[in-house]
């Protein structure tokens, strides 16, 4: 997995390449903290995203859970996969996500 962070008008887009899982998501995690208490809204870019672990999706539902508290976290672009993932778990009605 690769991070590749972005920031335009306050708020921080963090676009995803490879696998989300039990070897990788703590570097997300990091990532994700080190913008956090910088911005209000996050954007996970999520079209290179291959597969997403259960790990992937814990490190994901901990950003929305920090996140809800100010401007939000949104999921763009995600792959048939990743997507069918979500739905699958249910996170799809939780989370926003954008094409």
């Amino acid at each position: 997995m690769t991070t590749n962070v972005s920031v335009e008008n306050g708020v921080y887009t963090i676009a995803i390449s490879g696998r989300i899982d039990t070897l990788t998501s703590p570097e997300l995690q990091q990532t994700f903290h080190e913008i956090e208490p910088k911005t209000d809204k996050v954007i996970f870019d999520m079209h290179e995203v291959e597969y997403l672990s259960s790990a992937g999706m814990r490190a994901i539902v901990a950003a929305h859970r920090t996140m809800s508290a100010k401007g939000g976290l949104v999921l763009r672009g995600l792959t048939k996969n990743v997507s069918t993932i979500i739905s699958l778990t249910g996170f799809d009605k939780i989370l926003t996500i954008e094409e």
